[in-house]
């Protein structure tokens, strides 16, 4: 059974850093490129960070230079480190792989105050 389970989300003030992670099992992690995602209230959810298997890394645009993002094959993680966080970051953060994405876990929640 596919189980993502996103922690670390909370209330921030702008220019804050927060640390998401991401534990994943039920399917094979070390082989599956991994992405950070975010859904904003009455947005579409858009990728912001995405980590192959092999460790390259892309970067939305809008978050690039403020956040990064790592894995722990070893550990079935990846994580999400957001520094500079402004108050347009607000959403929920979901991980998930990049291709076949699979059932999607309850995401967390991070708000940024102005």
């Amino acid at each position: 059974q596919v189980q993502l389970v996103e922690s670390g989300g909370g209330l921030v003030q702008s220019g804050g850093s927060l640390r998401l992670s991401c534990a994943a099992s039920g399917f094979i992690f070390s082989i599956n490129d991994m992405g950070w995602y975010r859904q904003a209230p009455g947005k579409q959810r858009e990728l912001v960070a995405g980590i192959t298997r092999r460790g390259g890394t892309i970067y939305a645009d809008s978050v690039k230079g403020r956040f990064t993002t790592s894995r722990d094959n070893a550990k079935n993680t990846v994580t999400l480190q957001m520094n500079s966080l402004k108050p347009e970051d607000t959403a929920v953060y979901y991980c998930n792989t990049l291709s076949a994405p699979r059932p999607w876990g309850q995401g967390t929640q991070v708000t940024v105050s102005s």
